[in-house]
């Protein structure tokens, strides 16, 4: 759910939607999801002053506390 909602966030973001790519590892109560974009599109998921992937974060958090998944970590990866 939490990676599916990242995704969907992401891919309405960026200009090539096709390159997004998400994975996500359960890390013994930790779940870490891992966001890659295109080169180009990555300044549009950062946004200014890291204001996008910050508001990405924070809604991951929150679905990850609905669904009771515990702790989330969204990490964007080059």
């Amino acid at each position: 759910m939490v990676r599916d909602l990242v995704e969907f966030l992401a891919k309405s973001v960026v200009d090539q939607p096709e390159a997004v790519q998400v994975t996500q590892v359960d890390d013994h109560g930790l779940l870490r999801i891992e966001l890659r974009v295109a080169a180009e599109d990555m300044g549009k998921v950062i946004g200014r002053q890291g204001r996008m992937i910050g508001a990405i974060r924070q809604l991951a958090r929150a679905a990850a506390v609905r669904s009771g998944a515990g702790r989330v970590l969204v990490e964007l990866a080059e």
